[in-house]
């Protein structure tokens, strides 16, 4: 990755155009309010900037705010205050989001907990991993998405509402897919992605013009991104960069241990004990290297369920045969003694049962006779 430097021409540090829809030109004219979100990282920083100075030029007189939702211990020390400095620069207020149960390293234990509950309970089939992941970002949609807008809904009550985000095309094969804006049918808020087509080299150019500094973890640290400390999205040389800054060393560890605990790999098949296993104790690691072992051993038993087995949508759909059952059963059994589980419903006759009144609890909620 290339940092344009400070000192870089500005005949050549144009900033690009951004992309504007009819329906965020009619939006900006009824003086809508518009938020743009804002994480620390270069992409918010350059939309703001860039959104700012749009809006003095088509003279929008309606509110504007820049907010961040602060995701707790997962996030570095320094991403609050270059949002603060930010806002400052731009003249603006910062608000400042937090999920009340707990930012994100919290949500993923809490999610572990829940899934072994769910599991003993026999209302999964099997054990889902705890983390984030590329499919499935409740990171983003609940502690980020979620939180914004409900604050905005609440602070601009009546009034129509523009949320800018700082994301690009080129950053993921999802992204590449955007659209440049859309409305959010539940509550009405529209989302705006002014700077989609910029590329890397134009977010940075954009953000040296102003002499704004960008977020220390791209200069200072070596990272490709900022987002958390330890993401889901990171490469490898990203993770192993961010196991080298002291500030992320209890975060790595407490990461690691609810790896062991889990026996799911943060990454997929990417363990993050295996980044830094200089930064763990000796019995971290052997704890590690115990995990590892039963997640082999419990994927491959899970393997053995059947496929109309696994859980869908509206699971179970039907109840199980004798055979199936009793499959079921003796995975369970295995699942349980490996991690240490107290599951239930552990012979055919006890899941037959279970199954029997998961259906009828179905039935009512769809309010099938």
């Amino acid at each position: 990755m290339t940092i344009p430097s400070l000192s870089s021409p500005l005949s050549v540090l144009r900033t690009p155009p951004i992309a504007v829809t009819p329906a965020i030109a009619d939006l900006l004219g009824q003086e809508a309010a518009v938020a743009v979100g804002v994480s620390g990282g270069k992409d918010s920083q350059a939309a703001a900037i860039a959104i700012f100075e749009y809006l003095d030029r088509i003279g929008h007189a309606g509110p504007r705010i820049l907010i961040h939702a602060d995701l707790g211990m997962v996030e570095w020390h320094d991403s609050l205050p270059v949002c603060e400095r930010l806002a400052s620069a731009l003249g603006t207020q910062l608000v400042v989001v937090r999920r009340k149960q707990g930012g994100l390293m919290e949500r993923w234990e809490s999610r572990w907990h829940s899934n072994v509950w769910r599991y003993e309970d026999l209302r999964t089939v099997t054990l889902v991993p705890c983390w984030s992941t590329p499919a499935m970002r409740f990171c983003t949609s609940e502690l980020k998405t979620s939180k914004i807008q409900g604050e905005l809904a609440r602070s601009f009550k009546g009034r129509q509402i523009i949320s800018v985000v700082g994301v690009r095309r080129e950053e993921s094969r999802q992204r590449a897919r955007a659209a440049v804006a859309d409305r959010n049918p539940r509550n009405g808020i529209w989302t705006w992605r002014p700077i989609l087509d910029w590329h890397e080299e134009e977010v940075f150019r954009s953000i040296n013009t102003r002499d704004i500094e960008p977020h220390p973890a791209y200069r200072q640290f070596g990272m490709t991104r900022v987002s958390c400390r330890f993401c889901i999205m990171s490469s490898l040389a990203d993770l192993q960069a961010a196991t080298c800054q002291s500030e992320a060393h209890d975060l790595y560890r407490r990461m690691v241990d609810l790896e062991c605990r889990s026996t799911f790999a943060f990454q997929g098949a990417r363990w993050l004990g295996d980044i830094a296993p200089h930064l763990l104790c000796r019995d971290a690691r052997e704890r590690l290297a115990a995990a590892k072992d039963k997640a082999r051993r419990r994927a491959e038993v899970e393997r053995r369920i059947l496929q109309p087995m696994l859980y869908v949508k509206g699971w179970p759909t039907r109840m199980l045969s004798d055979a199936e059952a009793d499959l079921l059963a003796e995975v369970r059994c295995q699942v349980s003694e490996l991690l240490c589980l107290n599951a239930r419903y552990l012979d055919r006759t006890a899941i037959h049962r279970r199954y029997a009144a998961l259906l009828a609890t179905r039935a009512v909620k769809v309010g099938a006779p």
